[in-house]
């Protein structure tokens, strides 16, 4: 029982430094421009089938596919905003939402026609990594790695670069960055643009390990709902923290309980930290 709960324990740590980098595009757009976006999850399956078809059609390594989804994130995600998220910006929170799941349900119907919903998995593996209990593949912890110089990238960004300066000036209060002449219309594309290709990598981190089909981001988009709820609204590093937390129950909890009590607990957890820590555990609070 102790071996086959570290193993699991491990894995879960493993995949939950991925979860982590797909809700850190949740909460990053959330953060800047306090705007939900409901098409979070299909773009996290395009990234999926970004590396699956330059890995199945081109023989691409799927870790360097990633650099071609990121661009195509960025850029899926910049003409998001000028079209559908802009006009609305300022508009009710419903206005917002319901921009955002009308792009949600046209990649999903267009990505339906298109491939199905066949199951598909990115054929390649590095091996088995094993130490006593544990065994992982490489491949895994390959994509926990890029996943942890991602999250690294993210705050280099944020923190020690000019845009990204601007990106936390905009979040903090817009009126008076757009006072000091920073162009915020401007910042609020690149961060939406930014939070897209984190859910377009992180979808490709995940085709890499684990199969999906074209409905799978819903699932990982709820999953992201619950991180950034745990870690804080709008704090990158909350969802990092998040991710690994629900990556953790996510292997402690089959080895005492059947597996569809899985996402029961995970919701469980969502509704209290809604109830307890309605900022999470490290959101901004209220003065």
């Amino acid at each position: 029982m102790t071996s086959q709960l570290l193993a699991s324990t491990v894995d879960g740590l493993v995949i939950g430094i991925v979860y982590g980098v797909a809700a850190m595009g949740l909460t990053l757009i959330f953060g800047v421009m306090n705007v939900i976006n409901l098409a979070h999850g299909p773009i996290i399956t395009l990234g999926m089938f970004g590396v699956y078809l330059l890995f199945q059609n081109f023989g691409l390594n799927p870790f360097l596919a990633l650099i071609a989804v990121a661009i195509a994130g960025l850029i899926l995600g910049v003409v998001m905003y000028v079209i559908a998220v802009h006009r609305v910006i300022d508009a009710p929170h419903l206005s917002s939402l319901l921009a955002t799941f009308s792009v949600n349900m046209m990649i999903i119907g267009v990505a339906t026609t298109v491939f199905s919903t066949t199951p598909r998995n990115v054929d390649y593996s590095l091996g088995t990594f094993s130490l006593g209990p544990i065994s992982l593949t490489y491949t895994r912890l390959a994509a926990a790695g890029l996943a942890a110089v991602i999250t690294s990238g993210l705050y280099f960004f944020l923190y020690r670069t000019r845009q990204g300066r601007y990106v936390r000036a905009v979040a903090n209060n817009r009126k008076a960055a757009e006072l000091m002449g920073i162009p915020s219309a401007r910042v609020l594309g690149l961060s939406f643009g930014l939070g897209t290709m984190l859910a377009a990598v992180a979808g490709g981190l995940i085709a890499t390990f684990l199969p999906f089909t074209v409905l799978a981001g819903g699932t990982y988009e709820l999953k992201s709902f619950v991180i950034v709820v745990l870690g804080g609204l709008g704090n990158p590093l909350g969802a990092l923290i998040g991710g690994i937390i629900l990556g953790a129950m996510e292997g402690v909890i089959p080895v005492f309980l059947e597996v569809t009590w899985v996402a029961v607990l995970e919701f469980l957890l969502f509704v209290l930290i809604l109830v307890v820590m309605p900022t999470g555990l490290l959101g901004r609070r209220s003065r």
